[in-house]
Formats: C-alpha cells, sequence, structure tokens
C-alpha cells in the first residue's frame, strides 16, 4: 500500500510533469552554459550578507539542496558553481528526474562536487536531511496544495546560518496568463497533449489585436517555444500566485526572515519615477517603497528572493578602514575575465577602468592580502566601493 502523498496535488503535478518534464532546455554535452550568480553560494552571501565569511566560519563541505529540480537545469549549475560541495537534488517526477540524471551525466556535473544525489521525494518528505547551507527551490512552492507547509519544510533543513532561495509567482505580471489557464479549462482543454493543441492554436485563433495574444507574442514566444514550457505556463493543473503583501505574511507564518531580493533591480524606484515624485517615494520605508512598485509596474510576473532563519543585517562598508582592512576577492560569475570589457553577474555589458581592472587583477593574485595593502594608491577605497555596488568585488572581514 503507498502512503498518503504529504501534499494533496501530488500525485496530479507529478503526472502532469511525467507528460511534460520541465524545464525543457535541451541537453549537451559539457558544463551548462554562462552563470546564474543565484546558484552560486559565494555571490549569494556577498549579496545578501554584504561581506563574505572568515576562513575560520566557512562551512567544511557546503551542503545544498535542490528542492524540486525538475529536468536538472537548476542542479547542473548548483554543481559547477559550488564545486566541491555535497548537493541532493529531489523532484516528485520520475520523468523530469530521468532527464535531469541524463543532463548531469553528459555535463560532468558529478565530477565537481563531494557526493551529488538524485532522487524522487517531495520537499515535505525529507526529514533526516540537512541541515542545508543554501537552499534552492525556484517554481516549486506555488505548485503545491499547501505553499505554507512546503515553505515550512524548507525552514525546518535550513542550518541557523543559511539562506534559501525562491521564485514565486506573482498576481499583477501574470493577468493575461491567468485569463488564458481560465479560458481553456473552461474549453475542457485538459492537461494533456490535446490541452497543448489547443493552447497553441488559441493564440493563432485570436484576433491580432487581442491582449491575451499580444502579451504571449510580445513576452512569452520564445520562453514557451517548448511544449514542456508552454504547458507548465498555460496547462499546469495547480497554481497560486501572491501580491506582496500575502507574500510577506507566508514568509512570517513560515517562521523565516525575508533577506532581499535577488532580482533588486526591478525594486528600484529609480528606473519608474523621477524628480520630485521619486523623492516623496525615498521617503517611504522600505516596504512602501516595494509596493509602491508593485503598484506601478503590471509587468511583475514573479519575486525571486531569499529568506534566512535570522534576521540580516548587511554590510554596507561605510567605514573606510574596515573596507581597507578587508580581504577582497573577484566575483565569480563573469564572464570575459580576464578583461576590461566584460558581462556582469546578471549578464550585463561592464566597462573596467584600468584601476578597476588593476583592483581585481590585485585581489586575484593577492587572495590573503588586504586591499590596503595591495599599494593601488589613495584611490582604493573609491574604487573599491565603485566595484562593490556593481557586486563585482567581494569583500571579507578582516580576521581578528
Amino acid at each position: 500500500m503507498n502512503p498518503k502523498p504529504s501534499d494533496a496535488a501530488t500525485p496530479v503535478v507529478s503526472d502532469f510533469y511525467d507528460r511534460f518534464p520541465y524545464p525543457g532546455d535541451p541537453l549537451q554535452d559539457g558544463p551548462p552554459p554562462g552563470y546564474n550568480w543565484r546558484w552560486c553560494h559565494e555571490s549569494v552571501l556577498a549579496a545578501v550578507h554584504g561581506a563574505l565569511p572568515s576562513h575560520a566560519d566557512e562551512a567544511a563541505s557546503l551542503r545544498i539542496l535542490d528542492a524540486g529540480c525538475g529536468t536538472g537545469v537548476s542542479t547542473d549549475y548548483l554543481c559547477h558553481l559550488n564545486p566541491g560541495s555535497q548537493v541532493l537534488a529531489v523532484d516528485i517526477s520520475a520523468g523530469a528526474l530521468e532527464v535531469a540524471r541524463e543532463r548531469l551525466k553528459r555535463s560532468g556535473a558529478a565530477d565537481q562536487v563531494d557526493g551529488l544525489r538524485q532522487e524522487q521525494r517531495s520537499l515535505l518528505d525529507l526529514e533526516g536531511e540537512g541541515p542545508f547551507d543554501f537552499i534552492n527551490s525556484v517554481g516549486v512552492l506555488h505548485h503545491l496544495r499547501e505553499p505554507l507547509a512546503g515553505l515550512k519544510a524548507l525552514g525546518s533543513l535550513l542550518s541557523d546560518t543559511g539562506l534559501i532561495h525562491l521564485f514565486l509567482y506573482a498576481d499583477g505580471g501574470r493577468w493575461e496568463i491567468h485569463r488564458t489557464q481560465s479560458a481553456l479549462l473552461r474549453l475542457g482543454a485538459g492537461s494533456g497533449a490535446e490541452g497543448l493543441r489547443l493552447g497553441r492554436q488559441l493564440f493563432q485563433v485570436l484576433p491580432e489585436g487581442n491582449r491575451l495574444r499580444q502579451n504571449h507574442e510580445q513576452r512569452w514566444l520564445i520562453d514557451t517555444a517548448a511544449d514542456s514550457n508552454f504547458a507548465d505556463m498555460y496547462l499546469h493543473p495547480q497554481e497560486t500566485s501572491y501580491d506582496l503583501g500575502r507574500l510577506f505574511s507566508l514568509i512570517n507564518a513560515a517562521g523565516l526572515q525575508f533577506a532581499g531580493f535577488s532580482n533588486p533591480s526591478v525594486w528600484d524606484l529609480n528606473r519608474l519615477l523621477s524628480g520630485e515624485l521619486l523623492e516623496r517615494a525615498a521617503m517611504l520605508p522600505e516596504l512602501e517603497q516595494w509596493l509602491l512598485v508593485e503598484d506601478l509596474d503590471p509587468e511583475i510576473s514573479h519575486f525571486e528572493f531569499f529568506v534566512a532563519k535570522r534576521p540580516v543585517h548587511p554590510n554596507r562598508w561605510e567605514d573606510d578602514s574596515a573596507l581597507l582592512q578587508a580581504i577582497g576577492r573577484r566575483q565569480s560569475c563573469l564572464w570575459g575575465w580576464p578583461s576590461s570589457s566584460l558581462l556582469g553577474p546578471d549578464l550585463e555589458p561592464i566597462a573596467l577602468s584600468e584601476s578597476e581592472l588593476a583592483l581585481l587583477q590585485a585581489v586575484e593574485h593577492h587572495p590573503e592580502t588586504p586591499l590596503g595593502d595591495l599599494n593601488l594608491g589613495p584611490e582604493t577605497v573609491s574604487v573599491a566601493r565603485g566595484l562593490l555596488s556593481r557586486r563585482l568585488l567581494l569583500l571579507q572581514a578582516c580576521r581578528t
């Protein structure tokens, strides 16, 4: 007799992903293309805390959980971006895991880490595992019947100093998706091959000026080229989405602490306002500023963020002497290094000045030397702060 699943939606969701293993990224030989800093623990620590732990505080072997790994895209990056770690990847879909195992076999992911396990398990049934230093659960909790139970389960597996990276759907930017889902449900399309056929047909027959068709063609056409991606967006049998208020209520109910967005530029009011209105907005408490961004940008379709067990108080490096005593590390998620022209952590174009390039090269060649002892001149503080603001330089507080 099979045990009752921990979440009521598990059998339905598992069957869905057996039909449509997600994400539908193609398999390839060798490491995954590029990088995603959100899956690099060192980059995450710097983004959340503003500083890296001292060597004495670093875990002997980083423990990572990929909770809801799907076809293994995230696990692949987690292994390659965190060499020497121990990784557990779980998913409820046997079909998705079959693809994940093949993906990681072809990429050589297991050769990068001290241990890799890929298992068909629910994130709700991991008692005895952990504690984990970093938990990745992207696009998973919103497919549970009870997302709060899922978040509490992840929190119970987290180390006291660990971080969880989450991705949950947002109401505002999914208005057209929700309407399309509702229409296909009324048409009895189902969540299988027939639903896929009818869903694609729907966007072909709707008038060109129709808002649902325009939204799909302008925002999601490329993302849903693979059948599994189209099905995940429009045919999923179990889905929850949030506004910012309900999101923070979820985090609080789980007994966890919000530790920052992993797409902070989206929540920057400077991209939406200027002049007097920006000045007024800047006077609001931080949460009110985020709520204002949510009001003003109806295209925010998801929330991506970190949570922790304890309140987070980032190091802003406002003291010059503390900064000069810090140990520097170059951001590992850069494309084109070493060069003065490269791509930054978010794959944005970066142009380094001579002094910026010299500082990054110096910390790479002298990994144990404080910034102030690198003999780079009086501009060291200003150059370092400029690199910090772009997350190109990571700092480790001087050991006392």
